[in-house]
């Protein structure tokens, strides 16, 4: 049964309240057994996430030190050094690239690597605030919908609106969205591989004071190009358009002096490429400013730091969640007694928190121990402190015997 509440006040924001029988104990359980279900794959994963986590630490941080210690620094990037060749090497300059980036369109022209044009679109947005309660024995559903206008880069279907008839959004941009990228990108004498060129995303936003608009069909106002009757009063379907560069590389520029890059690859030829490293990773590196090898290094240590305690916290909940919801089954069983049902979920989180803490750090030693068994047997110390603990809090009991 569905019952709408409207309020005029608002751009079509209504209230719509949905009842459904309070679901009984066979299909809770039901319900529970699906969830059991999910629960163990992403328990499962948890394993493999945590293991190859640690694998490709181990791995990456090995390929970084093995580059340090054969990178070359060039002292010129003017000239192509033959001995070199193949060998690992490490460049800092200025971006230069053969010929400008354009769109004829709306007369923007720059020396960059990259060039965006960005199209965004003036469409409904509906918003949904829900709540559930219950009531004479239903669970219902109270869903308050409302409606606001909004500048966004992808179409938004308004198909499943709630009410889409007064919220109708276009089903396509008359302008697209797009990015060009140049077609060779040098410092000094070296072309910079595709890879590399990948690496390179400081957009910065393109000011169009000054400038003239194209055509009748777009205004120009801040730095958008609108097409628009009414600026201050856009309608759904009207277009603004920005533009944004990355990898400045014009001498001359308007805009300010060339970016300064630094880069890590391989010497083939004149291009730096890819460089596969004994350990198993490929360098190809690159940063938008003049460091020192030793800073590029340590900075992707950084990194591979960061990312390996965040797929371990990833792990680590990816198992506890996979061990609640395969143990969710008990809590479901005594959930018609409040106190018995309280004490249960307590217990339960407490039994998926220490679980999953200790089977994450016993995963992250096996994966160690291939590489590093020293580390790999202090963490497995460290994984059984939570259970030390938690049977520290259980007093032993005493079993008499007869006639004792």
């Amino acid at each position: 049964m569905t019952k709408t509440f409207s309020d005029a006040r608002d751009k079509g924001e209504h209230v719509k309240v949905t009842s459904r029988h309070k679901p009984g104990f066979l299909e809770r359980l039901r319900e529970t057994s699906g969830g059991m279900l999910i629960g163990l794959v992403a328990f499962s994963l948890s394993f493999y996430v945590h293991f190859t986590n640690e694998g490709r630490a181990v791995k990456t941080a090995a390929s970084l030190d093995e580059g340090l210690s054969i990178v070359v620094s060039l002292d010129t990037i003017n000239r192509v050094a033959s001995e070199n060749e193949g060998r690992l090497i490490h460049l800092s300059g200025a971006l230069s690239t053969s010929k400008p980036l354009s769109d004829p369109n709306y007369g923007i022209s720059i020396e960059c690597v990259k060039l965006k044009r960005q199209v965004e679109m003036y469409q409904w947005i509906e918003q949904e605030d829900s709540k559930e309660y219950e009531e004479n024995g239903e669970i219902k559903t109270e869903t308050r919908y409302s409606y606001s206008t909004e500048w966004r880069t992808e179409v938004v279907s308004s198909r499943h609106y709630d009410r889409e008839i007064a919220h109708q959004n276009p089903s396509a941009m008359a302008v697209e969205s797009l990015t060009a990228v140049a077609s060779s990108v040098q410092v000094g004498r070296f072309d910079l591989s595709k890879g590399l060129i990948d690496k390179i995303g400081n957009f910065r936003q393109l000011s169009l004071e000054n400038m003239q608009a194209p055509n009748a069909y777009a205004t120009i106002e801040g730095d958008y190009f609108y097409h628009s009757l009414n600026l201050r009063s856009p309608e759904v379907g009207d277009l603004r358009v920005s533009f944004h560069y990355a990898g400045l590389s014009g001498r001359a520029s308007p805009l300010g002096p060339a970016d300064v890059i630094t880069v890590i690859g391989r010497q083939q030829g004149e291009k730096v490429t890819a460089y596969q490293t004994k350990s198993g990773d490929v360098l190809e590196l690159l940063y938008l400013t003049a460091l020192s090898a030793e800073e590029v290094f340590q900075k992707e240590h950084e990194s591979n730091t960061l990312k390996t305690w965040a797929l371990r916290a990833g792990g680590w909940l990816m198992m506890f969640l996979g061990l609640s919801l395969m143990t969710k089954i008990i809590h479901t069983l005594v959930d018609w007694l409040p106190l018995v049902r309280d004490l249960v979920n307590i217990g339960l989180n407490i039994f998926a928190l220490c679980v999953a803490t200790s089977l994450s750090l016993l995963t992250i030693a096996c994966g160690w121990l291939f590489y590093r068994p020293m580390w790999a047997l202090l963490i497995g110390a460290l994984a059984a402190v939570p259970i030390v603990i938690a049977k520290s809090r259980n007093p032993p009991k005493n079993h008499l015997r007869k006639g004792e």
